[in-house]
């Protein structure tokens, strides 16, 4: 019987990482079997879970996890306490992210049980903060090898951990080239076994033919939180300044979060209430069918105050495999995918003068931009493929299960395109 993969997360499935269920349904459909244990309890309005066993943990278990702390001398042996404390004693970045670790790592003596007596024969975080915390306690307890990924607020900035979770790896997946090079960096004796696998997404069966522009403003459309790396006040900004420049647009902005007043504010103090709308979050549907109602996406990505920052954000490469053409900014991997003069436009982050000129050149130019965002779905037909880079990981897997190593081509070559 094969032994199970158990994929570790603080949520599962989570209606903002429709990514992680495809990955885990993807590597459950190619004959792995698959195990989920989830830190936290169960999130309200989440999706459906693919059909896989789901273990939640959360503030119900925490007896359950106190016990197995207790007896970790015993299960695990004289060393076991002092495990725990080298994971533990270290500078965490923050009171939010230390509490994070604490819990990770009672889970983590939890899992290293549990795990062992469910057959798992390999541990997968697909974070690399607390998840990858728990997933390095759980294997240090049990002798049971780990590997987890990497994309952007679980590494900008790292944690207190990062660099000795990298060396305990089996292997580290990450999303981008910039990534890799980051990590590399971060602890160079685990460059070797870090592969870059781009997160992916489903190509639609047919893209809509293109259609004569409506009459009035042109239609700009941006998706996702509304937190400070997004970059939305920028985008605001640039609106006004098209409107002075004498270019009607429409933003709509779909997505919520803790910037929403302040951004409401902003476009209020703009004079912009007839040009933009905040929609919230809506359903995965509904973000399709805006794509296919608009004349262009931007996603203005800057670096936060704190070192957060995007990756390749997937609203990105949904638009360009709905050949939407799309402008954002030079920021972590998104010149991975949007390349200036072949799949999109970039400005530099934090520039709205240099974004509404981008803007302006792509909406004067339709034909060019359609030619751009057909070339973006090549591109994420070969490279940002869900089901294709999905495989990559249920081979490196088997790979794993089977005693060895990942090899290097289960990734994407080292060199930037």
């Amino acid at each position: 019987m094969t032994p199970a993969v158990a994929y570790i997360l603080l949520w599962f499935p989570e209606r903002t990482q429709t990514f992680v269920r495809e990955e885990v349904a993807t590597v459950a459909a190619a004959g792995i079997p698959v195990q989920v244990y989830t830190m936290y309890g169960r999130q309200r309005g989440a999706p459906p879970a693919p059909p896989v066993p789901v273990t939640r943990l959360g503030v119900a278990a925490a007896g359950t996890l106190l016990r197995h702390l207790a007896g970790i001398r015993r299960e695990f042996g004289p060393r076991a306490p002092e495990v725990l404390s080298r994971v533990l004693r270290r500078r965490w970045r923050s009171l939010e992210t230390a509490a994070e670790a604490l819990w990770a790592a009672l889970a983590g003596v939890y899992l290293a049980s549990r795990a062992r007596a469910a057959g798992v024969g390999h541990l997968h975080a697909p974070w690399a903060d607390g998840p990858a915390t728990a997933a390095w306690v759980a294997a240090e307890l049990s002798g049971i090898p780990f590997s987890f990924a990497a994309h952007a607020h679980d590494i900008y900035p790292p944690d207190g951990a990062l660099g000795e979770k990298l060396q305990a790896a089996a292997w580290v997946r990450t999303i981008s080239r910039a990534n890799r090079r980051y990590l590399a960096a971060c602890c160079p004796a685990a460059a070797a076994k870090i592969l870059t696998i781009p997160v992916g997404v489903s190509l639609p069966a047919r893209v809509p033919a293109p259609r004569d522009r409506l009459p009035g403003p042109f239609r700009l459309l941006s998706v996702g939180r509304l937190v400070d790396k997004k970059g939305f006040p920028h985008l605001l900004t640039a609106c006004r300044l098209l409107e002075d420049q004498g270019v009607a647009v429409h933003l709509t902005v779909v997505g919520d979060g803790p910037r929403r007043r302040a951004l409401l504010q902003q476009v209020q103090a703009l004079g912009l209430r007839q040009r933009v709308a905040f929609r919230g979050h809506l359903p995965h549907q509904d973000v399709i069918r805006h794509y296919g109602e608009a004349d262009l996406l931007v996603l203005p990505c800057r670096v936060d105050p704190r070192g957060d920052r995007d990756g390749i954000p997937t609203v990105l490469m949904e638009a360009l495999a709905h050949e939407l053409p799309v402008v954002s900014t030079a920021v972590s991997g998104i010149p991975e995918l949007v390349r200036p003069g072949e799949t999109g436009w970039l400005a530099p982050p934090e520039d709205p003068l240099a974004l509404a000129a981008a803007i302006r050149e792509a909406l004067a130019d339709p034909k060019e931009a359609r030619r751009r965002a057909r070339a973006g779905r090549e591109l994420v037909a070969r490279e940002f493929n869900a089901r294709r880079n999905y495989r990559r990981m249920a081979a490196c897997f088997r790979a794993t299960l089977a005693g060895g190593i990942p090899k290097p081509d289960c990734g994407w070559p080292e060199e930037a395109p």
